[in-house]
């Protein structure tokens, strides 16, 4: 990785990513990608794509219905972990071949204009001290990002101030922070932690200040704070977003690709949010993102990352701080094979 994701959780160096392929007997090839966290993780989600490969081969091209079926396979299982994963990546595969087949970018399948959509820089920003996470913020803005996401959950609350005021002293008045505990905090210290940053003022949101699926405390925390409490990337399929939702746990919610269904659950997600006049962001995969929100009625930011830009032929484009969705049919997601091959596991 470019820059180190110093997190309240550990230090990620290195983003093992799982690539996929879905040929049709058409001779149109879907892709979709995974970021599985821990390098061991992909080939176990590998012998999970062997399975749906075996339980929808031959079957029509139709999403919805093929998730209802791998659900219903893997029901006793349960649709969670790696398991949620491969039928997500397979999902995403799908749609991505049948956009490519009728010849529109993905956005423009779905219905949407491809629009330009707002990006925030969320490389890096990790744990460090404060004018090295300051250094790192002014270099996030090149390709004119107007939004940076900060990582906190330091030891003390002073130390968070500390790196948030050395940021905010580096970077223009107008540029956005969003700031991300990454579930760090129990209730009471987010509290604490939370008025200390609304005194600040001029963030964007506060992003999982505590345990992901305690949504009472996370109710508790959007009733007290002033600054917008974010939520979203570890929903687990549409489901736990209606859960989230019906306890008011949030302000603003970002699913995650990979964990709320692939194009499939995030479509639903969107209607959800859409419901509830809800603003919805991304979390990772910004290729297929910035397709995913021009399609979403309550877009809000993409979180852009630059994790598979050396794997594609063409990395998405930032321009003027907005994510250009690719105009190729598709979601974009085209391998850069002498790439693959140098840093395949």
């Amino acid at each position: 990785m470019t820059y180190v994701l110093g997190t309240s959780a550990a230090a990620v160096r290195s983003a093992p990513l799982l690539l996929v392929d879905l040929e049709t007997e058409e001779g149109v090839t879907g892709r979709s990608y995974l970021f599985c966290y821990l390098p061991a993780a992909a080939p176990a989600i590998t012998s999970l794509l062997a399975e749906v490969l075996s339980v929808v081969k031959g079957d029509r091209l139709a999403p919805a219905e093929l998730w209802a079926k791998l659900y219903k396979r893997f029901t006793l299982i349960g649709v969670q972990g790696i398991v949620r994963m491969a039928m997500a990546a397979f999902d995403i595969a799908c749609w991505d071949a049948l956009a490519i087949a009728a010849g529109q970018p993905l956005a423009a399948y779905l219905g949407a204009e491809p629009r330009p959509v707002r990006a925030y820089n969320s490389c890096g920003l990790g744990l460090m001290a404060p004018e090295a996470v300051a250094d790192e913020a002014e270099k996030l803005l090149a390709g004119g990002f107007r939004a940076v996401k900060l990582r906190l959950g330091y030891p003390s609350l002073e130390a968070d101030l500390a790196a948030l005021r050395a940021v905010r002293r580096r970077i223009p008045e107008d540029v956005e922070i969003m700031v991300d505990f990454n579930q760090a905090l129990s209730v009471d210290e987010a509290v604490k932690r939370g008025r200390a940053l609304d005194a600040e003022g001029g963030i964007c949101w506060i992003e999982e200040p505590i345990r992901h699926d305690d949504y009472a405390g996370c109710a508790a925390l959007a009733r007290e704070l002033t600054t917008p409490v974010q939520i979203g990337e570890n929903f687990s399929l549409p489901f736990g977003m209606e859960q989230a939702l019906a306890a008011g746990a949030c302000d603003y919610v970002m699913p995650d690709l990979e964990r709320i269904g692939g194009v499939t659950g995030w479509l639903r997600a969107a209607q959800l949010a859409s419901a509830r006049g809800m603003q919805m962001s991304s979390h990772l995969f910004p290729e297929v993102s910035a397709h995913l929100l021009a399609a979403t009625p309550t877009r809000h930011w993409l979180e852009y990352v630059d994790w598979a830009n050396v794997l594609l032929q063409e990395p998405l484009r930032i321009a003027d701080g907005l994510a250009v969705p690719s105009a190729r049919p598709g979601n974009g997601l085209a391998w850069n094979d002498d790439a693959v091959r140098r840093f395949r596991l």
